[in-house]
C-alpha cells in the first residue's frame, strides 16, 4: 500500500475558513422520590423508542429532501437525481434533489430534524472537509450517521486535445519542466476530483496549481479553453464530451482499465506504482435519526440500486453500485476523515 507523505495545505490547496458543563446530579436513590422519577424516565425512555419504531413503519410521511452541496450537472447531483427518482417510485412520494453548493447543504443537513426527511448525498470529499475549514459550526463525523455507500466511480484524467499532454509521462514532464507554471481544475475545493489530483501530486511530486471550480461542468470547460491543463471527469458526466472529441483521456485511476475506454491506461501502467484512487458517493443522515428509519432509507437504496434500467445505465458508464450498510459507511466516513486530515493536515 502507498504511503503517502504528508502535505501542508497552504496555497496549494487554499483556506475557506467559515463563520463561526454540565454539571452533576444526585443519584436518584438518595431522594424519596428519586426512583418514581427513574421509573417514569424508564417508561419514557420505553416508549419514545416505539414512537420512533412506529415512525420508521410510516416513513416516509412527506416529501424526503436529497440535499447536494455542489451545483446541478455535478457527478454528486446526477447519482442524487437518479436515485431521487428510484426511491420515489418505491416510497410513492415526492423525493426531491436540492443543489446548496460548498459547506451551506452540509451545515443545513447537521442540523435538520433527525426523522430522515432531509439526508445529504455526499463525496469522498466530505472526509476533507476538516482540512479545508476552519471554525466548522459542524462535525463531519460526528453530527452525521452513516445511511449507505451508493457508489464507486472511477476518475478519468481529461486535457484539452488540442494542446494538452498525450499522456501522463508527457504531463509529468512539462509540470517538472515549468513547477508552478501549470494548473489543473477541480470541481471545488475538496471535491473527489480535488483530493485525485492532490494525491497525485503527492505521488509524482508534481508542482501544478490547483484552480477550484464551482462544479464539473464549469471545470470541463476550463479544460477545453485551455485555461487549466489537466482535470480528473467521470465517464458518467464527461463521457459524451470525450467521445465527441473536446476532451482527451490520458490514464484511469482504477486498477484496472475501464470497460468503456479500453485503450486508455492506468495510471498504474503510466508508471505511478501503487496509484489507485476510486472516489465514493453515500448517503448521510443528521445524528439522531432512528436507527429503524436509517435501515428503511438503506433497504431502499438497495431495492434502486438493482432495478434493471438503474443498473444499465450506470454500469455501462463504468459505476459500481454496490450498496454498504449503514455502520459500513459510516466506518468508511471516519476512517477516510481520519487518513486524509493525517495526509494534509487541519485548518487553522
Amino acid at each position: 500500500m502507498t504511503s503517502w507523505p504528508r502535505l501542508p495545505l497552504g496555497r496549494r490547496f487554499g483556506r475557506v475558513p467559515t463563520s463561526s458543563a454540565p454539571g452533576s446530579i444526585a443519584p436518584a436513590s438518595r431522594f424519596p422520590w428519586g426512583r418514581a422519577l427513574a421509573g417514569a424516565a424508564a417508561l419514557l425512555a420505553v416508549g419514545a423508542a416505539g414512537l420512533s419504531d412506529a415512525g420508521a413503519q410510516t416513513f416516509p410521511s412527506q416529501f424526503v429532501r436529497i440535499v447536494v452541496p455542489f451545483t446541478a450537472g455535478s457527478q454528486t447531483d446526477i447519482l442524487g437525481r437518479a436515485y431521487a427518482d428510484k426511491l420515489g417510485e418505491i416510497w410513492k412520494r415526492d423525493v426531491i434533489v436540492e443543489n446548496k453548493p460548498g459547506l451551506a447543504g452540509t451545515a443545513t443537513t447537521a442540523k435538520a430534524l433527525p426523522d430522515g426527511h432531509t439526508i445529504l448525498l455526499v463525496s469522498n470529499g466530505h472526509a476533507m472537509i476538516e482540512s479545508l475549514n476552519a471554525n466548522l459550526t459542524f462535525d463531519p463525523v460526528k453530527d452525521f450517521t452513516g445511511i449507505a455507500k451508493i457508489a464507486v466511480i472511477p476518475g478519468i484524467l481529461v486535457v484539452n486535445p488540442d494542446n494538452g499532454p498525450k499522456t501522463i509521462n508527457e504531463l509529468v514532464a512539462r509540470a517538472k519542466a515549468k513547477p508552478g507554471g501549470l494548473n489543473y481544475a477541480s470541481a471545488g475545493l475538496g471535491s473527489a476530483s480535488s483530493i485525485g489530483l492532490e494525491l497525485l501530486k503527492a505521488q509524482s511530486g508534481l508542482n501544478i496549481v490547483h484552480v477550484p471550480y464551482r462544479g464539473l461542468p464549469e471545470a470541463h470547460t476550463s479544460v477545453m479553453r485551455g485555461d487549466a491543463m489537466v482535470f480528473m471527469t467521470f465517464f458518467s458526466a464527461g463521457g459524451d464530451l470525450i467521445q465527441g472529441g473536446k476532451l482527451r483521456p490520458i490514464g484511469v485511476t482504477t486498477a484496472n482499465r475501464l470497460a468503456v475506454l479500453p485503450d486508455v491506461p492506468t495510471l498504474q501502467e503510466a508508471g505511478l506504482s501503487g496509484y489507485v484512487y476510486e472516489p465514493w458517493f453515500g448517503l448521510l443522515a443528521p445524528t439522531g435519526t432512528p436507527k429503524p428509519v436509517v435501515d428503511e432509507i438503506n433497504r431502499a437504496v438497495t431495492l434502486a440500486a438493482k432495478m434493471p434500467d438503474h443498473v444499465e445505465r450506470f454500469t455501462r458508464l463504468g459505476v459500481d453500485l454496490a450498496v454498504s450498510t449503514p455502520d459500513e459507511f459510516s466506518a468508511l466516513v471516519k476512517s477516510d476523515t481520519e487518513r486524509f486530515t493525517k495526509l494534509f493536515g487541519k485548518a487553522k
